[in-house]
């Protein structure tokens, strides 16, 4: 293999792996809203309305399960960490000279995008945990939060919880995959 291309694939590859960690936290923090957060991991066949409110079944408003507004939820959520990583994308290659295939662009971002909606679900994580035997590192490391009421309630899967950590982990193990997959399409013969 010619240095120059093994160069210009490790730039790359390093370039896009920078760019998909660094941008996790972003997107998950600052770009995902308060509700989305809350509401992408609920499970159940109460009825609800699109606002998480209790519905009957004979409302007049729009009505869903709680299993399906947790699907809608995660599917914001990663609709716009796929619109913030695909722009940064873009923005920090072609800064530097540098054009991604558009193949390999969608292709990154279905493998960060697909990953991230099926981690965030939480079904998936808890999976590995107990594959992994990382459940006991869950069950420790929770929080307690206080309602506006004073009261407290334990939390497995919010910020300061191990669920946090060991779904940060994930994303950022997938961001590798996602990366080498993108550079290797991008530099792969006769891919431009």
């Amino acid at each position: 293999m010619p240095h120059r291309l093994t160069t210009e694939r490790l730039a790359l590859f390093a370039t896009l792996l920078a760019t998909f960690g660094e941008l996790h936290p972003a997107c998950d923090h600052w770009v995902q809203g308060s509700k989305t957060a809350s509401r992408k991991r609920l499970y159940g066949e109460d009825l609800v309305h699109a606002d998480g409110t209790p519905a009957a079944p004979d409302s007049t408003r729009p009505i869903m399960t709680t299993s399906t507004l947790g699907r809608r939820a995660v599917a914001c959520h990663v609709a716009s960490y796929t619109a913030v990583q695909l722009a940064a994308t873009i923005g920090v290659t072609r800064a530097f000279g540098y054009r991604v295939t558009p193949a390999a662009l969608l292709a990154g971002a279905a493998i960060n995008a697909g990953t991230h909606a099926a981690i965030d679900r939480g079904a998936l994580l808890l999976w590995l945990a107990k594959k992994t035997k990382k459940t006991g590192y869950i069950e420790h490391c929770q929080t307690v939060r206080m309602d506006d009421e004073g009261t407290l309630t334990r939390e497995v899967n919010g910020p300061g919880t191990a669920w946090m950590e060991l779904d940060a982990a994930l994303h950022r193990a997938v961001g590798i995959g996602a990366a080498a997959v993108t550079t290797w399409l991008t530099t792969r013969p006769g891919a431009r």
